[in-house]
């Protein structure tokens, strides 16, 4: 895992689970993605080589493909400014960004049912809140992509969290608004990403301000934001082949792991396929190599 350590870097202004933020004067800030990988909201010991420079490249794919949908924050990754004066390594894992005033809340959009909706669906028959048709499988596509927010966690745990709550934190307005463009944004990407023999089952987005306009922030439809699944194996009701972390998360499960810190250390072949999925998500999506 590479370690950031360069001494001509301004000072943090935010140590996030996986990116560290510092300033470039009062509009644009360095946001740096680590290898640092997290899983249930807590940060695993064992870092996945690369995985930073994917989030980051990946992340920029996106923010160009998507900014005819909505503003985002995206100005150019670190390798195209060299007077940044940071190395290379550290260079290809950055992007210079827009200073935004942050929602705190994140908007998670779900095209087929898994992870926590799953769960929930099999307690309730709901998904955050809202009654879903009977029958469902995991792995089932929904009728119409799903929004379903959570608060937005800087340490510890996101919370599930419904419309009507969402409402109350941040107006109706602006919820309707974002729920609006997140579902605009995960089709768009579900398009995209379908001719390319990927299925996006869910993904997350967060939101922000710039000078007043609603605008897209932080990372967007990477491996860590998103679940992959290889669509050549798509068959619901089974464990599905993926291109992103859930790899990590199912063999944490199987340690038996509670999900509250301290995480297991993740053993050499789970750093390595986890690796290789980040990997072959990148090229899947954009037709390119990592650079």
């Amino acid at each position: 895992m590479t370690t950031i350590n360069e001494t001509n870097l301004p000072d943090m202004l935010y140590h996030g689970k996986v990116r560290d933020t510092y300033g470039l004067g009062d509009d644009q800030l360095l946001m740096i993605a680590t290898d640092r990988i997290s899983a249930f909201d807590v940060v695993l010991p064992t870092g996945i080589p690369e995985k930073g420079a994917v989030l980051s490249q990946i992340s920029a794919f996106w923010f160009k493909k998507t900014s005819h949908i909505i503003p985002n924050h995206f100005i150019a990754l670190a390798t195209d400014r060299p007077d940044l004066d940071i190395s290379p390594e550290l260079a290809r894992r950055s992007m210079v960004v827009k200073r935004a005033d942050r929602i705190d809340v994140e908007c998670i959009v779900r095209g087929l049912i898994t992870g926590s909706a799953w769960s929930e669906y099999r307690r309730s028959g709901t998904v955050s809140g809202q009654p879903m048709p009977a029958g469902l499988v995991e792995g089932d596509r929904f009728p119409e992509p799903i929004f379903t927010p959570t608060t937005k966690a800087d340490e510890g745990h996101d919370e599930s969290i419904t419309i009507e709550e969402m409402e109350e934190m941040v107006g109706k307005d602006l919820t309707g608004r974002l729920a609006e463009v997140s579902i605009a944004l995960y089709s768009y990407a579900r398009d995209f990403a379908s001719e390319r023999g990927i299925i996006i089952a869910d993904t997350k987005f967060e939101f922000g301000t710039v000078k007043g306009e609603l605008t897209l922030i932080d990372e967007v439809l990477t491996p860590d934001s998103s679940r992959f699944w290889d669509a050549s194996g798509y068959a619901p009701g089974k464990s599905l082949p993926n291109y992103d972390k859930q790899f990590v998360r199912d063999w944490l499960d199987a340690q038996g792991w509670d999900h509250e810190p301290p995480a297991p250390e993740l053993p050499s072949d789970v750093v390595e396929k986890t690796h290789q999925r980040y990997l072959e998500a990148y090229k899947k999506l954009t037709g390119e190599d990592l650079a």
